[in-house]
C-alpha cells in the first residue's frame, strides 16, 4: 500500500510542477523531457533485468553446487542461532538461509552483482514458508532491511570513482562508509525487531552482534595502520579473492562428496532466467515514477528550499551540497551515483561535498529499488512496514554520514 502511495505522489507531483514551470515560466520543453523519461527510464528497467540474467544464472548455478556439496550446511551451523533469532517464522531446515548468508557476505563485500541473485533465490525460498503469498512476511521484511541497510566493509566502487577523479587519496571515505553503514544496519535490525517483537537482548544476538562489532573495529584498525595509497588496492584485491575462492570451495567440497558440479550448475543456472522475467513489470514501474519525479525538478527544489531553511537558522549548511546523493540513494543506485559525480565535479573530489557524497553514497541500498526487485520477484504486494523500516535504515545512515563526515573531513 505504501509503495502505491510513493508511485502516484511521484508521477502528480511531477505533473503539478510541469504545469507550473509550463503556465507560468513558459517551459514548453518539460512535459516532452518528461514523457521521453517515461520512455528512458522503461527501456532502462528493462535492460537491468536482462543484464541480471546472466549474474543470477552464473551465481544460483554457484549456490546449487553449494547446496549439493554440503558447504552452505556448513555457513548455516556458523551463523545458526543468530538467524534463527532473527528469523523466527522460518524452519531451521528452511533452503533460504544459505542463499541468504552468501547474499549478506558479497553485500559486505560491496559485491552488488553477487547479491542480487543470492537474495532473489532467498527471498523465493521465504515464499515457500509465506502463508499469505501476496504480503510480505516477517522473514521477508526483516531480510530485506538487512539489504536496504546495506552493511557494507568495502565500498569499492565508490573508491574506484574517486581514483577515477583524481582523489588525493581515494580511500579517505573507507572509514566513515564503515562505521555510517553499521549504524544503519543495526537501526534496521532494531526497527524491524520492535515491529515483530523480537528480544535483542538474548544472550546469543548480543554474541553475535557483539562480535560483529569487534571484528568491524578490527578491520578499521587494520587498515588505519596501511598507507593510504594502499587500501583501495588491498580492499578491491580481498574482496574479489574472497569471493573467488568461495567459488572454488563449494567445487572442492562437491568433488570430495562425488557430486556432479556441472550438472549442479546447470540445475541451478536454469532459474535464473525466468527470476530475471519476472521481475521486469515491478522494475519498470518504480524506476519510471522515479525518472519523472527526477526530471520535474522536485529534487532541485527540495534542496533549495532546505539550504535556504538550514541558512535561515544559522546553522552550518555545508553538508546540504551533498543531500541530492542522500535523497536519489534510496530510489536508484545509477541516480545517485550519478548525483555524487556531479557533486564531485561541481565542488571537487577532495571538498567536503564530495567527500560526504561519497560516503552517502557507499552507505546504504537503493531501498525502492530492491523493494521493486526483491518483492517482484516473488509476486508480493502488501510490502507491510517494510518501507518505513527500510527508509528509517536508511535516515540513520545518512545522519550517520554527515555527523561521521563532519569528524573525518571538515
Amino acid at each position: 500500500m505504501v509503495l502505491n502511495y510513493i508511485w502516484i505522489a511521484f508521477f502528480l507531483i511531477a505533473f503539478i510542477i510541469g504545469l507550473v514551470r509550463l503556465v507560468f515560466f513558459g517551459d514548453v520543453e518539460i512535459f516532452p523531457a518528461l514523457f521521453n523519461s517515461t520512455l528512458d527510464m522503461a527501456k532502462t528497467g528493462f535492460n537491468i533485468s536482462l543484464g541480471l540474467t546472466g549474474a543470477m544464472t552464473l551465481w544460483l548455478g554457484i549456490m546449487k553446487i553449494g547446496e549439493n556439496g554440503g558447504i552452505v550446511n556448513v555457513f548455516y551451523k556458523l551463523t545458526g542461532p543468530l538467524l534463527r533469532r532473527l528469523f523466527p517464522g522460518l524452519p531451521a531446515d528452511s533452503k533460504a538461509f544459505g542463499p541468504m548468508i552468501m547474499n549478506v557476505s558479497a553485500n559486505m563485500m560491496g559485491l552488488d552483482n553477487a547479491a542480487t541473485p543470492l537474495g532473489l533465490k532467498a527471498m523465493e525460498e521465504m515464499q515457500v514458508h509465506n502463508k499469505e503469498k501476496d504480503t510480505a512476511s516477517d522473514a521477508q521484511i526483516m531480510f530485506l532491511v538487512l539489504n536496504t541497510s546495506g552493511l557494507t566493509i568495502l565500498p569499492i566502487n565508490v573508491m574506484v570513482i574517486r581514483t577515477q577523479m583524481g582523489a588525493a587519496d581515494p580511500s579517505d571515505i573507507f572509514i566513515p562508509t564503515l562505521l555510517a553503514t553499521f549504524f544503519a544496519t543495526l537501526a534496521g535490525i532494531i526497527i524491524v525487531s520492535i515491529y515483530q517483537r523480537i528480544n535483542l537482548f538474548n544472550k546469543v544476538i548480543v554474541g553475535y552482534l557483539g562480535s560483529l562489532t569487534l571484528i568491524v573495529a578490527g578491520i578499521i584498525w587494520y587498515f588505519s595502520q596501511l598507507p593510504k595509497e594502499q587500501i583501495s588496492t588491498i580492499s578491491s584485491v580481498a574482496s574479489n579473492l574472497t569471493l573467488f575462492s568461495v567459488i572454488i570451495i563449494f567445487i572442492l567440497m562437491a568433488l570430495i562428496k562425488k557430486v556432479n558440479v556441472y550438472e549442479s550448475f546447470i540445475e541451478g543456472a536454469k532459474e535464473g532466467f525466468s527470476i530475471a522475467i519476472k521481475i521486469i513489470p515491478f522494475l519498470v514501474a518504480m524506476l519510471v515514477a522515479i525518472g519523472v519525479f527526477r526530471t520535474s525538478g522536485a529534487l532541485d527544489y527540495l534542496i533549495g528550499g532546505i539550504k535556504w531553511l538550514v541558512n535561515t537558522s544559522g546553522a552550518n549548511a555545508d553538508f546540504v551540497d551533498a543531500l541530492p546523493t542522500a535523497f536519489m540513494r534510496p530510489l536508484s543506485g545509477s541516480g545517485a551515483r550519478g548525483m555524487m559525480i556531479e557533486t564531485i565535479n561541481t565542488f571537487g573530489v577532495d571538498s567536503f561535498a564530495g567527500r560526504l557524497s561519497s560516503v552517502m553514497q557507499g552507505t546504504t541500498e537503493t531501498t525502492l529499488y530492491v523493494i521493486a526487485v526483491y518483492f517482484g520477484a516473488v509476486s508480493i504486494r502488501k510490502t507491510r512496514y517494510a518501507i518505513t523500516a527500510g527508509l528509517f535504515a536508511d535516515l540513520v545512515g545518512i545522519i550517520s554520514a554527515i555527523f561521521i563526515s563532519y569528524m573525518f573531513f571538515h
